[in-house]
């Protein structure tokens, strides 16, 4: 696209979304709507943000009345009745060698932490692919390292998957099966593809860097099964003294193939087995053999363990064992918030976020509390395809396909801030009824006015004797006094070129905690006032909606109830 069209694309856009909401837009609005609506320019947001700001400025400054006349005269599509597109099969290619074969994907995270967003993209690719070929989805717990798994971590990724409205037909635990595991390794140190080694772990990593083999490779097998039950056994070798390891090639350029570990010691208590194991299997040999076992068709993987299939495919090999196909893509990041352990741990250890379900974070309790939809996580993860790049996406992306969902459920309610008096003259009713929603059927609030509302205290400042505004609901207004004695005069329900739109509250307002989470990081720097607590006033119709409910404050945004006296700011 060059600027030209660039520039119509985006004014299309926000004269779109101004035409919405009585003639007025927002910069981040329309970079929102961008990012969700028009993929090429998802990497150009910080070159078409300037574009954004001076378009919004311009439709702004132009009545609403010349804002339908030129989405008639340039935009005629967008007054059309929209019809349901018929769905895409699916925005992700399609798989390779599936004729003849049942298609059974599985989703295997590593019960040690919170799931969270690149979680939710391995668990909808996975799935996705099931769906597409009539398959089966597996959700399989590869809990093979005890000390960092822990039974909430099962739960939550459950609540996460059942959340994501992930469907799985059935579910497996690695630890269950570790007597299939042991027989796999017999095998394989039968056949002299496997030995113990007692070297030291520095000795280890050095002998690989210089690719030398060590004195623990001449073991014959006989001595590799003593040594092998020897690790199992209470009273034989203790964690850090033996590991079981693949006969690889220590001269390979491929590191992983250089003799790598399959099993090890590990004494500390296991979240399920407790104490019933002290011989741990490997990710290399766990997760391949129970892709296998399960006849797993095809394999979804992070590109990080692309290089580990040299050596996946030869340990099935060696065992006479089905592979799977592999399918590898990319880590996917939400700007300036951490999606890794080794990032969040800290975070939580160091009191700069109290808890996993902080709505400035990228976990899934964290999206849930914030507002996001999980509807908005699969289509917004969909939409990236599936490619080998990682991915760090602006928040606003995933933004946009939450506001697609959530903006003809959510309830308009007016909520004002530093709420200010402001005396109404010349009503021509006490009673109002005001819609819930702007264009859809939501239906109405009867809203009762005597001689005063409070307005936004910052509204309240800018206003000066002598000029129109519309107060939101009610109509035209003209300021017959300002300051202290702020008054204003009903003129008529309706008028042309009223720039200034005031929301307002009467009678008794329910004051709110209005939690507004930001991005997290800028480049490596904590964010300090990444999390702000503003003070509101809203109408008494809050009340009557359910803990969990979606909501637009006009003129702010949009939030989610968490409690009577507490929301959480959604996006814009």
């Amino acid at each position: 696209m060059n600027d030209e069209e660039i520039k119509s694309e985006i004014r299309k856009f926000a004269l779109q979304n101004a035409v919405e909401h009585e003639g007025q837009t927002r910069d981040k609005t329309i970079l929102a709507k961008i990012m969700g609506n028009v993929p090429e320019l998802r990497q150009k947001a910080k070159e078409i943000g300037p574009i954004i700001t001076e378009v919004v400025s311009e439709i702004n400054q132009i009545s609403l009345e010349e804002q339908q006349k030129e989405i008639e005269e340039k935009y005629p599509e967008l007054l059309e009745v929209k019809k349901e597109k018929p769905q895409k099969e699916s925005l992700l290619p399609a798989l390779k060698n599936t004729e003849g074969k049942e298609i059974i994907t599985r989703f295997p995270p590593a019960p040690n932490g919170y799931p969270h967003i690149g979680h939710a993209k391995a668990a909808v690719i996975s799935e996705e692919y099931a769906k597409m070929h009539g398959g089966k989805l597996i959700l399989r717990f590869e809990d093979t390292n005890p000390g960092t798994e822990r039974l909430e971590y099962y739960a939550a990724i459950k609540v996460g998957m059942d959340w994501l409205g992930i469907k799985y037909d059935s579910v497996e635990h690695v630890s269950d099966n570790l007597d299939i595991l042991y027989k796999k390794a017999d095998q394989i140190i039968k056949s002299n593809d496997a030995y113990v080694c007692t070297c030291s772990q520095d000795s280890i990593s050095k002998d690989r860097r210089e690719m030398i083999e060590c004195s623990c490779t001449k073991q014959s097998v006989e001595e590799n099964e003593k040594l092998w039950h020897k690790m199992h056994d209470e009273k034989g070798f203790k964690e850090g003294q033996a590991l079981l390891r693949f006969r690889g090639n220590m001269q390979s350029g491929n590191t992983t193939m250089r003799d790598p570990a399959l099993f090890r010691i590990n004494t500390k208590r296991h979240a399920r087995q407790e104490q019933k194991y002290k011989v741990w299997p490997t990710y290399d040999f766990a997760g391949i053999i129970f892709d296998s076992i399960s006849k797993v068709s095809h394999a979804m993987r992070s590109k990080e363990f692309e290089l580990r299939k040299e050596l996946h495919h030869t340990i099935l090999d060696k065992l006479g064992m089905e592979k799977s196909e592999f399918i590898f893509f990319g880590r996917l990041d939400l700007e300036g918030m951490p999606v890794s352990k080794s990032a969040l741990k800290p975070l939580i250890e160091n009191g700069k976020v109290p808890w996993y379900d902080d709505p400035r974070l990228p976990t899934l309790e964290g999206l849930r509390r914030r507002g996001i939809r999980p509807e908005a996580v699969k289509k917004f993860v969909l939409s990236l395809g599936l490619t080998k790049n990682d991915t760090v996406s602006p928040f606003a992306s995933l933004e946009a396909f939450n506001k697609k969902i959530i903006d003809s459920e959510s309830i308009r309610l007016h909520m004002v801030r530093k709420p200010k008096e402001m005396k109404v003259t010349n009503l021509p009713s006490n009673e109002l009824e005001l819609p819930n929603h702007p264009t859809i059927d939501l239906g109405k609030r009867t809203v009762t006015v005597n001689d005063s509302v409070m307005i936004d205290g910052d509204d309240a400042n800018e206003l000066k004797k002598g000029e129109s505004i519309r107060l939101l609901g009610i109509g035209i207004f003209k300021i017959v006094e300002d300051g202290s004695n702020l008054t204003a005069e009903f003129i008529s329900e309706n008028a042309e070129n009223i720039e200034k739109k005031i929301q307002w509250v009467a009678g008794e307002p329910i004051k709110l905690k209005i939690i507004v989470p930001d991005q997290l990081f800028f480049g490596e720097t904590f964010n300090e006032d990444s999390l702000k607590e503003i003070e509101g006033y809203v109408e008494q119709a809050y009340l009557e909606l359910k803990d969990g409910d979606e909501i637009q404050f006009i003129r702010f945004g949009y939030c989610r109830k968490e409690s009577t006296h507490q929301v959480i700011f959604t996006h814009k």
